[in-house]
């Protein structure tokens, strides 16, 4: 079932919306970008995904149930939400610890326990730092110990809020790999961020916002050569893109291996 939003709307206790009328609908392994400027309504959005906000307004359902008829703890069986500040998640004093505690939270059976680690802990590279303090990392391991400790559960949808901050090559060729198992084994993925690269080499789908609002929801190429859209939402698309589009190739050309075999 899918993550279904209808009409919905967010506003602050102070009376100050943060999201209006957003009409948005995830399907099961789905790979999804929600691209546009800090305050466009972004992070709201995706927190009312899995009940970490309510909407004032609309609804929000998730395997068909209504969030506001369900806990944040339910709806976090079916989608993960990491954040993008590592040490607003992690709290564990180790990192075996912290993969283990969704696992010992639900009670689940050792063998199921230590294959769910198991699994977190490839898929995530952090194998190696299992018996360390997370305080002790690196920002960047300290981000994929908090992607793994929500792996490890069995979520359909899987949210990252700004992933790619903070990861150097060798970390965003992880990233990548990651989603693309993810993708593999069905579970859908969105993500909030600002890196453009990174939504045109990984994210088939973009929802641009603006105005507190969904302003663009398509394919990548298409919102990306969307002079007006991009605009609105104060986005410059990626460079590559660019150099296609000036050098008069494409107008759609997203990636290195798409300019190149434009190239006479």
């Amino acid at each position: 079932m899918p993550i279904q939003l209808s009409d919905a709307s967010f506003t602050y206790p102070n009376g100050t919306p943060a999201v209006e009328n957003v009409n948005l609908t995830i399907g099961d392994g789905e790979r999804v970008a929600i691209v546009g400027q800090n305050g466009a309504g972004k992070t709201t959005t995706v927190k009312m995904m899995n009940g970490l906000l309510r909407p004032t307004s609309g609804t929000v359902s998730v395997d068909g149930e209504l969030t506001a008829d369900r806990s944040a703890a339910d709806i976090a069986k079916s989608v993960g939400y990491v954040f993008q500040n590592p040490d607003d998640q992690i709290f564990g004093s180790d990192v075996q610890g912290e993969l283990e505690y969704m696992p010992k939270y639900y009670r689940w059976d050792a063998v199921k326990r230590t294959e769910r680690v198991k699994r977190a802990a490839m898929m995530t590279g952090i194998g190696h730092f299992m018996q360390l303090n997370p305080n002790d990392l690196p920002f960047a391991i300290k981000k994929f110990v908090a992607i793994g400790a929500i792996l490890v559960g069995e979520c359909r949808y899987v949210i990252l809020d700004e992933p790619t901050a903070g990861l150097d090559g060798r970390g965003l060729k992880l990233l990548n790999r990651m989603i693309d198992q993810l993708g593999a084994d069905g579970i859908g993925v969105i993500t909030i961020t600002h890196d453009m690269r990174f939504v045109a080499d990984t994210f088939d789908r973009v929802v641009a916002m603006a105005h507190r609002t969904v302003i663009a929801d398509g394919d990548v190429h298409d919102v990306f050569a969307d002079d007006s859209v991009m605009r609105e939402a104060k986005l410059k698309r990626p460079e590559v893109s660019q150099l296609a589009r000036d050098l008069g190739l494409s107008d759609t050309a997203l990636r290195l291996g798409d300019v190149a075999a434009l190239v006479p």
